[in-house]
């Protein structure tokens, strides 16, 4: 959820958990759900579906020694991140934490899948019949 003034909660901690101090950091389904949570704009998520796989062709490319189109798709990718996030007015999640530079190829990947199976569909249908 977003505070007063479009700014994220920190990181969430699960307390007495077996991490140190007694909590331990929120599992993939907490991420997921934050993430998807800052990403509501069409446009936001067409240009992170383009620009995530973008950055990997990039760092692929860039491994191949293939350096002007690596760096093209690399920088070219993370524009189009920004871009995303300047259209929906926020800022990218991984200024919260370096963990969501993890979470977004993952939170991509279901968007598609969801997309090409049609699993958007039966949750938003889901989701319009709760109270």
């Amino acid at each position: 959820m977003q505070a007063s003034g479009g700014e994220s909660p920190p990181i969430a901690l699960v307390p007495n958990g077996t991490g140190v101090g007694g909590a331990q950091m929120a599992g993939l389904e907490h991420y997921m759900a934050q993430y998807d949570h800052e990403h509501h704009s069409v446009w936001n998520k067409i240009l992170h579906g383009i620009g995530i796989p973008l950055i990997f062709a990039g760092l692929i490319l860039l491994v191949l020694l293939r350096w002007r189109w690596g760096v093209g798709c690399f920088v070219g990718g993370w524009m189009l991140l920004f871009l995303g996030h300047r259209i929906e007015g926020n800022k990218p999640a991984f200024f919260q934490g370096p963990v969501y530079l993890l979470v977004g190829p993952i939170w991509v990947a279901k968007e598609i899948w969801d997309t090409v199976t049609g699993s958007h569909s039966e949750q938003n249908a889901a989701e319009a019949k709760k109270p």
